[in-house]
C-alpha cells in the first residue's frame, strides 16, 4: 500500500497538482468519480468490468491523495473504522 501511495503521490507532484488538491476539492472529486462508477450500474445488470475498473481507480486515488493531504496513515484509519464497525455490528453468536 504504501509503494502505492508513493507512486500516486510522484504522478502528482511531476504535474505540479498539489496545489489544486485541497481536502475541499478532493472530496468533491470522490463523489464525481463515486458517480461515474455508479453510472455503470444505474440501469442495467450488465457493465464492463474494465471501465468499472478504471473509475474503481479514479475513486481509490483520490482516496489515497486526501488521506496524505490530511496526513492521515490509511491503514491506520481503515483499521480504526474496522474495530468501531466490529463494536457496532457484532457477529451473530
Amino acid at each position: 500500500m504504501e509503494e502505492l501511495r508513493k507512486e500516486i503521490i510522484k504522478f502528482q507532484t511531476e504535474r505540479d497538482w498539489k496545489k489544486f488538491h485541497t481536502p475541499e476539492n478532493l472530496a468533491k472529486s470522490i463523489s464525481i468519480e463515486a458517480a461515474e462508477l455508479l453510472e455503470h450500474f444505474q440501469w442495467q445488470k450488465e457493465y464492463d468490468i474494465n471501465e468499472v475498473a478504471d473509475e474503481l481507480a479514479d475513486v481509490l486515488n483520490y482516496c489515497i491523495l486526501m488521506a496524505d493531504a490530511l496526513n492521515l496513515n490509511i491503514k491506520e484509519i481503515v483499521l480504526n473504522k474496522m474495530e468501531k464497525n466490529a463494536i457496532k455490528y457484532p457477529p451473530k453468536k
